[in-house]
């Protein structure tokens, strides 16, 4: 039997709500996935349906291999948790003969060189950019049940931009759907699989018959990403059942440029009637500072989303305020970057714990080579992926040549270790960028190693490497110790102790084709920018360049979604005025007098600051107003004294980021303060 005890009340009561219609409404951090693995568990338990009677369906294979490990450790491992596409792929060969007799299929790898070729027969230039536009077209039209013939009129009726004149999107669209018919079979794209899946259960009532008595419950998780066709497959997988549980948070949606809509998540109580609808908003992951960030950010939002919005409350301990910097220029900011990480690390913070997102992927390189130069080891996610890399596979070669021989112990560990040696597994981490990143590499497969050892009791040699390629075939990597670099949408799902939010300029965040497009486009990259403060567990840094090169013109904007929230530096002119917190960092209650909203916290809430600090910037406080010949509090308030105490910042910029502090007091007083704080730092 499970322990519910071992849930908070929300979470309880969505794992035992009655079975039906259920949708959980759960915030970053809340704890959603082990939320529905109990109530997967609690159905079995309770008798309502059988372990294989459930399907579960997740959006990444890595999501979907966790979950199966999760209810693998509940007992419950007949539980099927895949893609919707894995599933539909498993669907489709059993139903295949019932539904195409003997005509064969085969699925498509790439659909590059096809959609190439259908744009050149049109006399449309194939190169790389625009048949990857168009693939992307194609793709979003298929996830958004429009077909070529419908594509030029339904496109009129959105707020996106297709990337050449409609008439020959939809030409290219039908002669690729064309091309996949020959007179030796059919080939299908992962778009295909669904469209038949669904085709079959909803034509053929035999099939529909013998799948819908398989599968009696099933769960749906990040339900706000789920498109027509996926919606379609669904309805099609329930016919006129209700045995189904959601589980999604619409301040997340930020797929809708794939076909995603939210709206499913927003109408499911109006679609079921009878529906529970459980919220869960104690965030288990972020400090009460990173959720109050969060929260500004996204109360700002407009829309319906906006009105379905959670609040989320930090459960952890307290933390470090979310700092905000602006630099010159892109490799400024990017050493700072480096430098901050350098400090981290220092601290002891784990460089596994440590990510810098960006929102496009070309703004990596800058900070690759500022951590690079930094000596920093750099994992770039959405890169190379784990198993693919050649030291990787090498590794796994030499363990399946172990299989073969007898004379090794019965430890897959040690045999691991031994292999790995003559690969450059040391003892001890090497020096130099490319031999610590192999290491890092191989000690991170050891440990996986240890881990599938650790947790399958007995298992022999054979058994680890079975395990190894079902983690490769779920994109189920094990941590390697390195600072992750990665894009905002490739964040999504993973948090870090330590996130740095960089490049945050418009045009770039929100991107400029969405700023084009209008309020529903920012919308979803205000959202973005949620995601991205919410992967973040204690320490969290936004920082912005206003040129790119050094030396270059400062012509960018901070993002609109910093305004109200970040200060701003005397060079992006004289509105400079730093948002003034909220709530509490302490406490969490709401900051009412000027004093403690400079402070950040009540008065009479305890100060992290040293008393010996705080008396030293009085004495010096004292000696400017005298000569001076003016009140102390017009050089600085005693709340300002305080708040320079706790933060003790090391440069002008940090001095800008203490509430009361602008430029034209860090220019008058800036270099006293600092030389004041210098022997407590």
């Amino acid at each position: 039997m499970i322990n519910l005890d071992e849930l908070d009340p929300d979470q309880r009561v969505a794992a035992t709500a009655p079975r039906g219609p259920v949708c959980i409404l759960a915030g970053a951090g809340t704890g959603k996935t082990r939320t529905i693995t109990y109530r997967i568990a609690h159905l079995i338990d309770s008798g309502f349906v059988g372990q294989h009677r459930v399907l579960a369906v997740t959006f990444t294979s890595r999501a979907a291999g966790e979950m199966r490990d999760r209810l693998a450790s509940m007992g419950i491992g007949a539980v099927q948790a895949r893609t919707f596409h894995a599933a539909a792929l498993r669907q489709l060969r059993y139903f295949w003969p019932q539904v195409a007799g003997d005509l064969p299929w085969t699925l498509i790898d790439n659909k590059f060189p096809l959609v190439g070729r259908a744009a050149r027969s049109i006399g449309v230039d194939s190169t790389k950019e625009n048949v990857r536009d168009l693939l992307s077209e194609i793709e979003w039209a298929k996830a958004s049940l429009i077909t070529a013939d419908d594509y030029a009129e339904k496109i009129s009726g959105t707020d996106r931009t297709p990337p050449m004149d409609p008439a020959k999107v939809a030409e290219v669209y039908r002669r690729y759907e064309q091309s996949k018919t020959s007179s030796e079979g059919m080939a299908l794209d992962f778009d295909d699989l669904l469209l038949h899946v669904a085709g079959a259960l909803e034509n053929a009532p035999a099939v529909a018959e013998e799948f819908r008595s398989q599968y009696r419950s099933f769960v749906v998780d990040e339900y706000q990403d789920v498109t027509p066709l996926q919606q379609r497959v669904l309805n099609a997988w329930l016919g006129d059942r209700d045995d189904l549980t959601v589980v999604g948070d619409a301040n997340q949606t930020i797929y809708s440029f794939t076909g995603a809509s939210p709206q499913y998540l927003l109408n499911f109580s109006r679609t079921y009637d009878n529906a529970t609808v459980v919220k869960l908003q104690r965030d288990y992951r972020s400090t009460p500072q990173i959720t109050g960030l969060a929260n500004t950010v996204i109360g700002q939002a407009k829309g319906r989303i906006a009105g379905t919005r959670l609040e989320l409350r930090g459960m952890r301990d307290n933390g470090p305020e979310p700092s905000f910097a602006s630099y010159d220029d892109e490799p400024t900011e990017a050493r700072e970057v480096a430098g901050r990480i350098l400090t981290l690390l220092n601290q002891g913070v784990p460089a596994s714990e440590i990510a810098v997102l960006y929102r496009i992927n070309a703004q990596s390189q800058v900070f690759e080579q500022a951590l690079a130069d930094a000596g920093i080891v750099y994992q770039v996610r959405g890169g190379e992926g784990f198993f693919e890399r050649p030291e990787i596979q090498q590794a796994i070669r030499e363990l399946t040549r172990a299989t073969r021989r007898d004379d090794l112990p019965d430890d897959p560990v040690q045999i691991a270790r031994a292999a790995f040696v003559p690969l450059g597994l040391s003892a001890t981490e090497p020096e130099g960028a490319q031999a610590r990143e192999r290491w890092q590499s191989l000690n991170a497969l050891v440990e996986l190693v240890e881990e599938i050892v650790r947790t399958a009791e007995g298992i022999d040699l054979p058994g680890v490497l079975k395990d190894l390629r079902r983690r490769a075939e779920s994109k189920q990597p094990p941590t390697v110790e390195g600072v992750t670099l990665a894009s905002l949408h490739a964040a999504k799902g993973l948090e870090w102790d330590a996130v740095f939010l960089v490049g945050l300029v418009d045009n770039t965040l929100p991107i400029s084709h969405a700023i084009k497009a209008g309020d529903s486009q920012i919308e979803e990259e205000r959202r973005l920018f949620y995601v991205g403060i919410t992967r973040a567990r204690e320490h969290l840094h936004l920082s912005y360049a206003l040129a790119r090169q050094e030396g270059g013109r400062k012509t960018r904007s901070r993002s609109r979604f910093l305004d109200g929230i970040a200060p701003e530096t005397a060079a992006e002119g004289p509105k400079s005025r730093r948002a003034r917190p909220k709530r509490c960092r302490e406490c969490g209650k709401p900051l009412n007098s000027p004093a403690d909203k400079v402070l950040g916290r009540h008065e009479s809430c305890p100060s992290a600051a040293d008393n010996e600090v705080f008396e030293a910037l009085r004495a010096w406080r004292a000696e400017e107003a005298r000569e001076q010949g003016v009140p102390a509090y017009v050089v600085f308030s005693d709340a300002t004294l305080m708040a320079i105490a706790e933060a003790l910042p090391g440069n002008d910029n940090e001095l800008l980021d203490v509430s009361g502090i602008g430029p034209v007091k860090v220019e008058r007083y800036g270099a006293d303060v600092l030389g004041v704080l210098y022997p407590f730092r």
